[in-house]
């Protein structure tokens, strides 16, 4: 082997374990780890102290597109489809209009700040208009916070589905800049369909395909991950290969692998998260040594003055005009603009014009680089804050510690997770699963106290801090994970604080609410059940965490299974 490959691996090593070693930092300060990577590929580059010289725009633009792809499939499997109930309809105009209105609203700001033709300042404003995938799945995911499901569902689809619209903006835009294209309306409409049609429909036929190959082929589970990864770079590349959206396919067969009865093992999940990981570091740190600082200092006023522009103005406006005809709270509709973070997709599109050798290139791919800078350090940093601030978390949902998938069938689902017994969880105070011993009930296999293992006879005592592992069907884990999960006892997010300490059923009347706390409501909903009042007042598309309030008394959804509500919290509260 050559010293120059010798040289190249040890570097490729190096910096990624300096990355990884250092990402353990940015969660105890709240940074997104994502600004680590591009940090240490900065620093690797030729002004850093690595002196690492890299220009390769073509290798940049490879690396970044097959990392996106692997990125978008991992986001797509960890999808639910629950979340489409309430998200989905906004997330496609948010998608779309909004990333329209948002690049429109950037290309004229900028155009009259750089002094460039207007066609360069709509470019730019493309480039940065979309959401990046790989930024919100992370940060919301690994935040520490759970939102509901309209506005965590909203932010995760719309980053998943709001690049193809970007990708046609651009090069829409380039097109007509070179004369490849005539600025003819028939032919961008052409353009448009041709990368959505084939995009949804590919994506959405070769997800059913690769479901049906997992389930007919028996493979350990690391190739099971590799055949989901090779599978959909093989529809990400057709699709791209015929005119079609790669990336809006590649979302959509993750998203039907992901959802579907027999889904993949948490295993393998585990392998995909670990591959997007993979993908996401490699990719910063490429984008991070194609960057040079000094580039981007010259243009550091104009570049703060267009983040700013975006941030304050032009995406809090494209969500708000987006998102009128939908039933979102103005604090939902601020949280939704604030996290609407730029990452390595804008870096990726900014490679485009550099590519096609345009006037002017160099200028709007610095300026992304350090429009992208400014929103994972202020926008990424942020995310758990904001969400805290504008009161859009709700308690998070109990879960087992661990889960093994066992059998997995069309006609059943069967895994072995693990509980660990929390203070205050009703398994302490109420015998649970007596009397049943078919398979696909619950039953306690196995229980660990005090690290030693215990006989399991029937229905076992409980007590605080034991590890119990159940038997049971994967629709029963959430059912049975409430069981084992204890209520905080402090601060806004306690479930008793949150939800109030009654739980109500969703068919009683409000009239016996009325009769029993004097409140007063409109006539005609004298004759609704609590449920069909929550419905009356939130819409056809409640979740989670939403409420209404009948003087002293506040009524939240507490929980539900699809769009029936099943559980409602009663809390008393000053006027």
């Amino acid at each position: 082997m050559s010293l120059e490959t010798n040289t190249l691996l040890l570097l490729a090593g190096m910096l990624m374990l300096i990355g990884i070693v250092a990402s353990t930092l940015t969660v105890r300060i709240g940074l997104p780890f994502l600004l680590l990577f591009l940090a240490v590929g900065m620093l690797a580059g030729e002004e850093g102290i690595g002196r690492i010289p890299f220009d390769n725009f073509d290798l940049a633009f490879l690396v970044g597109n097959l990392s996106l792809a692997v990125i978008l499939l991992d986001g797509g499997m960890r999808t639910q489809s629950q979340t489409f109930r309430a998200a989905l309809w906004p997330s496609i105009t948010l998608s779309s209009l909004g990333v329209i209105l948002t690049a429109g609203i950037v290309g004229i700001f900028a155009a009259w700040l750089l002094q460039v033709d207007i066609w360069y300042g709509l470019l730019l404003g493309a480039i940065v208009g979309s959401t990046d995938a790989a930024a919100v799945f992370n940060l919301l995911r690994n935040g520490g916070i759970q939102l509901n499901d309209r506005v965590g569902g909203t932010l995760e689809i719309e980053s998943g589905i709001n690049d193809p619209m970007a990708i046609f903006l651009v090069l829409a835009t380039i097109s007509l800049l070179t004369g490849a294209t005539e600025p003819s309306f028939f032919a961008l409409a052409k353009m448009f369909l041709t990368q959505f049609l084939l995009g949804g429909l590919l994506g959405w036929i070769g997800g059913h395909l690769l479901s049906l190959l997992l389930r007919h082929i028996s493979l350990a589970e690391g190739l099971n991950a590799l055949l989901i990864v090779s599978f959909g770079l093989v529809v990400f590349a057709g699709v791209n290969w015929i005119g079609g959206s790669g990336f809006l396919a590649i979302y959509l067969v993750g998203l039907v692998v992901g959802n579907h009865r027999v889904r993949p093992s948490e295993s393998v999940s585990q392998i995909m998260d670990g591959l997007a990981w993979l993908a996401q570091a490699g990719m910063f740190l490429i984008l991070g040594l194609l960057v040079t600082p000094t580039d981007l200092l010259a243009y550091g006023t104009e570049s703060l003055a267009v983040a700013a522009f975006l941030f304050v103005v032009a995406r809090p406006l494209a969500t708000v005009i987006s998102l009128l005809p939908f039933r979102f709270r103005w604090r939902e509709r601020a949280y939704i603009s604030w996290v609407g973070l730029r990452g390595a997709v804008p870096i990726v599109l900014a490679i485009y014009p550099v590519m096609a050798g345009l006037p002017n290139s160099q200028l709007i791919f610095d300026i992304t680089f350090a429009v992208v800078l400014v929103s994972l350090l202020i926008q990424g940093s942020t995310v758990p804050l904001m969400a805290r601030w504008l009161k859009v978390v709700i308690p998070p949902s109990p879960a087992p510690v661990k889960r093994h998938p066992l059998i997995q069938e069309s006609a059943l689902n069967l895994e072995l997770s693990e509980f660990q017994v929390q203070k205050g969880a009703p398994a302490l105070s109420t015998q649970l699963f007596k009397g049943q011993h078919e398979a696909a009930n619950p039953q306690c296999v196995a229980l660990i106290r005090s690290g030693r293992p215990l006989e399991v006879n029937g229905a076992p005592d409980f007590q605080e801090g034991d590890r119990v592992w159940m038997l049971l069907r994967s629709e029963d884990v959430e059912d049975v994970a409430r069981q084992f999960s204890g209520q905080a006892r402090q601060g806004v997010l306690a479930t008793h604080n949150f939800y109030g300490e009654f739980v109500l059923k969703p068919d009683a009347q409000v009239q016996d609410l009325i009769a029993t706390y004097g409140v007063q409501v409109e006539e005609a909903e004298l004759a609704f059940s609590l449920s069909g009042l929550l419905l009356s007042r939130l819409g056809k598309h409640p979740v989670v965490g939403d409420r209404i309030r009948l003087g002293p008394l506040r009524l939240t959804i507490r929980q539900m299974d699809g769009d029936a509500i099943v559980a409602i919290g009663l809390k008393l509260v000053p006027r």
